[in-house]
């Protein structure tokens, strides 16, 4: 792809190194702000500057958060005897869609997976177990992938939490095994949650 102006192409490189986006895309994009009023590029650029510097990890829960600590984990109408435990943030924006889940979350950041080299300490196990060990805590609920991966982490976790007073539930296999929860659709997802089942 030629380009009359390197500015021109150092912004369709920066877009099309974004998941998802070709340089037919990105060029397609770059056109689009070049063409808006000055503006709305600034106010695009400012608001994608200011996520980056400002944005955080929720110090309870590890989802992303303007706070210390996210608007779930301080929403005092939730359940706070419920905690969801997920791979990603991207789980938690999957299971907020379906409307199913009043309770709270805890972001583990991946799974364990021994031939990727992630194991437990990578991962936010640490907190989990201590949350599970407060005393308004009375059920974890496991909405991880069901893949190899995903059954060892639960498994670890429920071995983790033996000696706690800690009901700990999966959620139903409406997902399908060796799936990704982030594309099953709304409905299974939530039926998924409603019909969970003890460990």
């Amino acid at each position: 792809m030629q380009f009359s102006s390197k500015l021109i192409e150092d912004a369709v490189n920066a877009f099309a190194a974004l998941p998802g986006i070709g340089k037919k895309t990105a060029l397609r994009l770059v056109l689009h702000l070049v063409q808006r009023p000055t503006e709305d590029s600034v106010h695009f650029a400012r608001a994608i500057a200011s996520m980056r510097e400002n944005i955080k990890h929720c110090t309870t829960c590890g989802n992303l958060s303007d706070q210390h600590v996210c608007s779930i984990c301080s929403d005092d109408r939730r359940d706070q005897s419920l905690i969801c435990v997920v791979e990603s943030i991207r789980d938690v924006m999957a299971i907020e869609e379906t409307q199913q889940f009043r309770g709270l979350y805890h972001v583990l950041g991946g799974v364990i997976s021994p031939i990727e080299g992630i194991g437990p300490a990578d991962l936010n196990l640490h907190t989990l177990i201590e949350r599970a060990r407060q005393a308004e805590t009375r059920e974890i609920i496991m909405a991880i992938s069901p893949t190899i991966e995903g059954d060892t982490t639960i498994f670890f976790i429920n071995k983790q939490l033996t000696d706690v007073d800690v009901a700990v539930s999966n959620i139903a296999r409406g997902v399908s095994f060796g799936g990704e929860l982030e594309y099953a659709d709304e409905v299974t997802l939530g039926r998924s949650i409603v019909a969970r089942t003890r460990v």
